[in-house]
């Protein structure tokens, strides 16, 4: 299968698997925003919180979040990148701590892709990176595709590119569960449901195998209760469907892939857990269309790579960014 991928794809794959697998200790308390600001943009005002400075070649990176309706708070682990450069985190518009109109009128992919200029006008950034992950990755590969001249560096982690390349992979891994598990999941999406608490158990196999292997830190537990912060089940539901394996919302039928052949391979990487829902095979084929663009695979990970990786993710990053930081600045001189 390897000779298959473009070679700076396997390379970047390779160097993923051999990061140390050894994680340090998770923080006891997360850091709290150096900077907070509420940004003006179409529907309402957005949640904005910023961590560390430009330091030399460092260009700041701006972290946009899953969902639909998720918030900031997955990104609390790649705080740790604020030791070399500005991090910037937010919450999209009826999402997190930024304003909640609820009017489904705004929740389109292509309003939420324009929140990021609104961001980057008010903090006055020139340049910079951008990374989405899962739904945060349909928000970025539609602003990247329009090859924007503020945009140094793109990564699309376990992203969501098309209704149809999810629901496919999403089936594949459903295929990989215990027969018991595929089977409740099938009744329960059935006519003749059994009792909810089936349901709930025979859902949580599949996130536990695909979403998040490991649990949720206490850290990042007690700062979205500080800062009530939860998914908007409404948002989530109306536009991705009531469950990761089932994709019956506005998103059913989105279609992204046609954007990758606009994306500079050379400025893109695309990150994804082992164990991701979403498969290396259909991720790498989205790399090679993207321009030959970098593939790393997390070890041990699943959808969550922050969540159950966070220090070999941020490894990864900050590998890649340093990269695209010294190719920018060579370009500038």
């Amino acid at each position: 299968m390897a000779s298959d991928f473009p070679r700076r794809t396997v390379l970047s794959m390779l160097g993923g698997m051999m990061l140390a697998p050894a994680a340090l200790a998770r923080p006891a308390v997360y850091p709290e925003a150096e900077r907070e600001l509420m940004v003006p943009a179409e529907g309402g005002r957005l949640y904005v919180r910023t961590n560390g400075a430009a330091k030399g070649e460092a260009l700041p990176l701006l972290l946009i979040h899953g969902g639909p309706g998720g918030m900031h708070s997955t990104f609390l682990d790649a705080l740790e990148l604020s030791d070399e450069r500005m991090v910037v985190l937010y919450d999209q518009l009826d999402s997190g701590r930024s304003d909640r109109p609820g009017d489904p009128a705004n929740w389109t992919v292509e309003r939420f892709a324009r929140e990021i200029d609104a961001i980057r006008t008010a903090l006055g950034i020139a340049r910079w990176h951008v990374l989405g992950h899962s739904w945060g990755a349909t928000v970025a590969l539609d602003y990247a595709a329009r090859q924007p001249s503020a945009l140094a560096g793109l990564i699309l982690a376990s992203p969501f590119i098309s209704g149809r390349s999810w629901r496919a992979d999403v089936a594949a891994r459903l295929g990989e569960l215990p027969a018991a598990a595929q089977d409740d999941i099938r009744r329960c999406a059935g006519a003749t449901p059994p009792p909810e608490a089936v349901c709930d158990a025979a859902s949580e196999v599949f996130y536990a195998a695909f979403n998040h292997r490991d649990p949720i830190p206490q850290a990042r537990r007690t700062y979205e209760a500080a800062h009530g912060l939860k998914l908007n089940e409404k948002l989530y539901t109306t536009m991705n469907g009531s469950s990761e394996f089932s994709t019956t919302g506005t998103l059913a039928d989105y279609d992204g892939e046609p954007l990758l052949a606009r994306l500079d391979g050379a400025r893109t990487l695309f990150v994804i857990g082992q164990h991701d829902e979403t498969r290396m095979e259909t991720v790498a084929a989205f790399a090679r269309r993207a321009g030959g663009a970098e593939l790393a695979v997390i070890p041990g990970a699943a959808h969550g790579i922050f969540n159950d990786r966070p220090d070999e993710t941020n490894a990864v990053l900050r590998g890649f960014l340093r990269r695209q930081d010294a190719g920018a600045a060579k370009a500038q001189r």
